[in-house]
């Protein structure tokens, strides 16, 4: 019999959070998972449920810290809170740039700093973080999602040396589509300027903003559940790499991104290939 792990899940209301919530009691685990309403439409033994807003410092402490108090330990913390904006770097306002780098940069960062010390303390623990194949290219009218990312990203590779050699594993998972609400209902919009209707067009298939959608309608794309099974091998096995990817069409799109920067690159002084 294997001690059961207890795991502290952000944005577990739905989606993915809900979906890897499910299957970790659905394999014996604990579970401590947050949402902002305080509430999940699940209900188990094994489950414990805290009203968290990760934009908040304080409030992401005293979340880590009741969970931790509540269950005995931490093993696992999966920062997958998050939400998408669409808007061109000139559309974006002030308080749309710093609500999304509060919520899907700056969370996963106050979540992280209050886990450590407890898992330093026990020796062991795992740190995941949700990102997707924005945090390693960008789009267009994606930019500020792409640079909450890409923030994440590079902070969680520099933690990953940091804390290796306390007990602790890091892992970044890069998630390609998948169907969930998040392009529809969890979606937030700029304001439009009409110089960009043309670029909406052409990506997007519209210019109307907010894109049109059916209620409950879904983004296409692996299945939530899919990606939950993935992470929980992954974190299951002894050891894998810092970044895990998952998801319909992961692996092309963060190729293609690679041979793009190799291009880049290709041909400037120091970056020529002797033959």
């Amino acid at each position: 019999m294997t001690t059961p792990k207890t795991w502290f899940i952000t944005g577990a209301s739905s989606g993915l959070g809900l979906a890897l919530t499910r299957l970790v009691l659905a394999v014996g685990d604990r579970v401590v998972a947050t949402s902002r309403r305080g509430v999940l439409p699940v209900q188990h033994p094994s489950l414990s449920v805290v009203r968290l807003n990760p934009a908040d410092r304080d409030e992401c402490r005293r979340a880590i810290l009741k969970g931790h108090e509540t269950a005995g330990c931490l093993d696992l913390l999966v920062n997958n809170a998050g939400y998408g904006l669409v808007g061109a770097t000139e559309e974006v306002s002030e308080e749309e740039a710093r609500s999304i780098l509060d919520v899907d940069l700056l969370g996963p960062l106050w979540l992280t700093q209050a886990a450590l010390p407890l898992m330093r303390t026990q020796g062991s623990g795992h740190i995941v973080q949700i990102s997707s194949t924005g945090g390693v290219g960008a789009m267009p009218l994606l930019g500020l999602y792409n640079a909450a990312k890409w923030g994440l990203e590079g902070f969680t590779e520099s933690l990953a040396g940091e804390v290796s050699s306390m007990g602790v594993r890091v892992t970044l998972v890069e998630v390609g589509a998948m169907n969930t609400q998040w392009v529809t209902s969890g979606m937030q919009f700029s304001a439009p300027i009409p110089a960009y209707d043309e670029l909406r067009e052409r990506l997007f298939g519209t210019a109307v903003v907010p894109w049109p959608s059916e209620p409950g309608a879904t983004g296409g794309g692996s299945s939530p559940e899919a990606i939950a099974e993935g992470i929980l091998a992954h974190v299951t096995a002894p050891e894998g790499p810092l970044r895990l990817v998952l998801g319909e069409g992961a692996a092309d799109q963060i190729r293609m991104v690679l041979d793009q920067r190799q291009q880049d690159y290709a041909g400037q002084p120091g970056f020529q290939v002797d033959h």
